[in-house]
């Protein structure tokens, strides 16, 4: 990385990468991937950046789970911590293969590298007593009357009427463990794909030894301890509109384009932005902005370019 350059991480929605309303088709998979990759083009065309991307996973880890489970007569499941691999690796071939035909149709010398990223999690998090994250299929109550017969798993029921769904522990990132890899690569000009879907759960068992625990990141908090540990210039999440809200959808509708601090900790804790939704996004941008003192945007993947020059998006700073 030379002196010239700022380090910008981007962390890409797993819906970037995969829509929730396809059927997950591998067909669907690459052209939703070979989309991101174009619109990212211009900013591999820049010589202001080093750019780490991130992505999440949430639509192909539920539809693991469901291959999983429909099948689990015949093949042991897996945990979820080598679920998330599974999907780390699976979205990052997609992902880097995308990326290197964009780069030869547009004459860009650059190599892409996917890389396996464990994350570090405190096995003493409370995420692990209060279970909240869903993952996987929606069940009848009867069906997860069943498997609870089998198996210990945690359920909740979808506010919408939907079914259960299983809830996993989502704790807190403390550390991503190759962290020093990933600021080497980027070092020697390479662009990393990382951290993928909120990262591979891990802790330090009693014996000092790295253990998978079931559980799952959020992609958007993994990504900012990426950004905080290698210490960004910028750190960008996008996600499906161009911007924060307060009030968001309500006929007192306000847009966030430029937010200090201050400004944002106070929405934050007001509570307007939901958990499920912008909620984990703008405590990210939050907890980046207060340990680096650099500014992070949340905006859409179209509006990337105009938000690089402070146009688009919502703005969060010092």
């Amino acid at each position: 990385m030379t002196d010239k350059k700022k380090l910008l991480v981007i962390a890409l929605g797993g819906n970037a990468l995969l829509d929730s309303k396809s059927k997950g088709t591998i067909e669907e998979r690459e052209a939703a991937s070979d989309q991101t990759a174009e619109q990212l083009i211009p900013l591999f065309k820049s010589t202001e950046y080093d750019v780490i991307l991130t992505h999440g996973n949430g639509p192909q880890v539920g539809n693991l789970l469901i291959q999983q489970e429909e099948g689990s007569s015949k093949v042991p499941p897996m945990p979820l911590d080598v679920c998330v691999a599974e999907t780390q690796g699976e979205i990052g071939y997609i992902l880097q293969k995308s990326l290197q035909n964009a780069f030869e149709k547009h004459g860009i010398k650059k190599q892409t590298l996917v890389l396996l990223t464990q994350v570090l999690v405190d096995e003493k998090d409370q995420a692990f007593e209060n279970l909240t994250k869903p993952v996987g299929p929606y069940y009848s109550l009867e069906h997860t009357k069943e498997i609870l017969k089998i198996k210990s798993w945690k359920f909740k029921e979808d506010p919408s009427g939907k079914g259960y769904r299983r809830v996993v522990a989502s704790p807190k990132p403390k550390s991503i463990v190759q962290k020093n890899i990933i600021q080497d690569l980027t070092n020697n000009g390479y662009i990393v794909i990382s951290v993928g879907g909120g990262g591979i759960p891990v802790y330090h068992n009693e014996k000092g030894e790295i253990a998978g625990v079931e559980a799952v990141i959020d992609k958007d908090l993994a990504s900012a301890q990426l950004a905080i540990d290698l210490k960004a210039d910028l750190f960008v999440i996008l996600t499906n509109v161009e911007q924060c809200y307060i009030n968001f959808r309500k006929p007192n509708e306000i847009k966030l384009r430029d937010l200090n601090l201050d400004e944002a900790v106070t929405y934050f804790e007001q509570g307007h932005f939901t958990a499920g939704s912008m909620g984990p996004k703008v405590q990210s941008v939050i907890e980046f902005v207060q340990n680096t003192g650099n500014k992070a945007i949340i905006t859409h993947i179209e509006k990337l370019k105009e938000a690089l020059e402070y146009k688009a998006g919502t703005l969060i700073h010092q």
